[in-house]
């Protein structure tokens, strides 16, 4: 019988470590070629890793919960075959059916097992650790015995001072050759980071539960959320303006094609697809907009990138990115609209799909809300907000004098970062938009 080792894939090019989050296949089942063995997730996405043959699972050399760097063994699979003689033969795993997976060249055997036989466990606690750590940082630490106060001295190379896996490897190196001690480390003056100087820590309010209370713990993506909603606050200073627009033309040029596209090319068209074409028309003419903020340097980004916040089924928020989106016709932004979505709640989205993105829009319309104010998705630098669209009496302007008509209006929102953008360029971004939503041809063809 030979064995095959399947390692942790590539998921997207920033990526290196995933969590597994469930077993699929118990140690000694049978396995089918493409059979889903676990399923593993990362701040971007979650996917199943497929069996590549047909054999039995001997192994499961982590646990549900563990995270695991990308290339790492996570199972041994048996099959029907000659044994080499070695305890595991090298095997990629085939993950073609993965979106976005990328997988990794083969490994030696024997440096392999040996890093499946020193796998890290987390250190102690972090909780009043003066910044973040990542998993691999905290495994590293763990396996070298550095002390949390002595991660704390070494300076970081990442971004807002963040230690990085370079930062404590070279640390590593450092106190191997005796250019560095552990007591040395210790003593050292600690590293002033943005959040430890100059904000207090946050100290969460102590909660108090009584008889009947249902306690839940969030899942994986909410606690994502929870936390990316919490830095953008913390790091933005949020200003939002409203506008309302006569979408009249829109809803009754809408209604004339749907049924045609439809029919002609398969595709649903929502008022989605035509507010994003309307907000990279006015970004172009608005391309401070389009930014991003790193320290104190502006990034004014080439691409536009439109994220759509999607919920999903389980009442979790993904924000999928159309790519390019200035490049695409309206029947193109309609197409991507829908493919997205769609995918997006059978979450079969590649991590790909899910990043890069350089504004977003958010739509409280779809709950009949008439307007929010949302939270920008960082780095970006704005979202928009769609309202509801309402009939309401208004008053027009007419040669012969003003006339109320009943007309179809949106009420839209655009939450912005002060640092860079200025009411008065959020301002005339609204109107931009209001600008081209208004004068929309009802004779336009798709």
């Amino acid at each position: 019988m030979a064995k095959f080792e399947i390692l942790m894939p590539k998921l997207g090019e920033s990526i290196i470590e995933a969590t597994i989050t469930k077993w699929l296949k118990s140690e000694g089942e049978h396995l089918e070629e493409d059979d889903a063995i676990l399923e593993i997730a990362t701040d971007k996405v979650d996917s199943e890793i497929p069996s590549p043959v047909e054999g039995t699972l001997v192994k499961q050399l982590f646990k549900e919960g563990d995270v695991v760097p990308v290339g790492q063994v996570i199972a041994i699979v048996e099959i029907e075959g000659e044994d080499s003689g070695e305890e595991t033969s090298n095997v990629k795993v085939e993950t073609e059916n993965i979106p976005g997976v990328e997988v990794l060249a083969e490994k030696p055997q024997k440096e392999t097992s040996a890093a499946v036989q020193e796998a890290p466990v987390e250190p102690a606690s972090f909780e009043e650790a003066s910044r973040f750590y990542s998993p691999l940082v905290k495994s590293i630490a763990k396996a070298e015995n550095i002390s949390v106060s002595t991660l704390e001295t070494i300076t970081g190379s990442g971004k807002d001072g963040r230690l990085t896996k370079k930062d404590i490897l070279d640390f590593v190196e450092k106190k191997k050759s005796g250019k560095v001690s552990e007591r040395q480390a210790a003593s050292a003056a600690p590293v002033a980071t943005v959040a430890s100087k100059e904000m207090p820590k946050i100290k969460m309010p102590e909660v108090h539960t009584e008889a009947g209370d249902q306690i839940v713990e969030m899942s994986r993506m909410r606690k994502i959320i929870a936390d990316h909603m919490v830095m953008s606050k913390q790091v933005s200073p949020h200003v939002t303006s409203f506008i309302d627009i006569d979408v009249t033309n829109v809803v009754n040029w809408r209604s004339k094609v749907k049924d045609g596209l439809l029919k002609r090319d398969g595709e649903k068209i929502t008022f989605t697809p035509i507010f994003i074409d309307a907000a990279v028309r006015a970004l172009k003419e608005y391309p401070q907009i389009n930014a991003s903020v790193d320290g104190y340097n502006i990034i004014y980004r080439k691409n536009f990138n439109i994220g759509m916040a999607t919920a999903l089924p389980s009442g979790d928020l993904i924000v999928p990115v159309i790519k390019n989106a200035d490049e695409k016709n309206l029947l193109g932004i309609t197409k991507a609209v829908n493919s997205l979505a769609n995918r997006a709640r059978k979450n079969s989205l590649s991590p790909d799909e899910i990043q890069g993105g350089t504004f977003t829009i958010t739509n409280f319309g779809t709950f009949d809300s008439l307007t929010g104010t949302p939270v920008i998705n960082q780095p970006q630098v704005a979202i928009l907000g769609l309202g509801a669209i309402r009939k309401k009496p208004v008053v027009l302007e007419t040669p012969q004098g003003d006339v109320i008509a009943i007309r179809h209006i949106v009420i839209m929102s655009l939450a912005y970062d002060h640092r860079i953008v200025d009411g008065a360029l959020g301002g005339m971004y609204l109107k931009k938009l209001k600008e081209i939503l208004e004068k929309w041809d009802p004779n336009m063809e798709i």
